[in-house]
């Protein structure tokens, strides 16, 4: 009898590690090579950048360090798990209004599109708006080529969203 409570537990654990790994789909931005100069010589390190999204509206960005690519990427994807946002998609799959951000020197500009029109966008940008599962958005981004901050202010940008009753409660409107 002990046995098979044993048994069930461990299937029980083994699907929650299941469900939870599967439920967000990871992407690699980028991995640079970093190299800090110590007493003793060079010490290399990788960082890398990652995005977990549920292509469902929830989408959040990791960046992490470690003496392996692996490692980085796996504690990138924990960060990433950290900082998840949630947007409320329309039912074309796109946002509800023009979007801007800034981070750093980078500015992105997001336009909603019909439906078919797909995701124009470049970079980084565009891994951030397939992650959270936008599948018509015309995005720009100006300013610096840099990934991470371009990531940031298109998060940054998704994140200013707001829906129709938002609006209504800021503007203290009743209807």
């Amino acid at each position: 009898m002990s046995t098979d409570l044993k048994q069930v537990n461990k299937l029980k654990k083994n699907k929650k590690r299941s469900e939870s790994g599967t439920e967000y789909e990871e992407r690699l931005i980028k991995v640079s090579r970093v190299s800090k100069v110590t007493k003793g010589g060079k010490k290399i390190s990788f960082r890398a950048i990652a995005v977990i999204g549920n292509k469902n509206g929830k989408v959040g960005i990791g960046v992490a360090k470690a003496d392996d690519v692996i490692d980085a990427f796996k504690k990138a994807k924990t960060d990433a798990r950290k900082n998840l946002i949630n947007i409320e998609l329309t039912k074309s799959l796109t946002i509800s209004h023009d979007i801007s951000g800034n981070f750093g020197a980078c500015k992105v500009i997001m336009r909603p599109s019909i439906e078919g029109s797909g995701v124009i966008a470049g970079g980084a940008v565009r891994t951030v708006l397939e992650v959270a599962g936008i599948k018509n958005i015309i995005a720009k981004q100006l300013g610096s080529n840099n990934l991470l901050n371009n990531a940031r202010a298109s998060i940054i940008a998704l994140n200013t969203l707001t829906n129709k009753s938002q609006t209504i409660k800021n503007r203290d409107l009743t209807f």
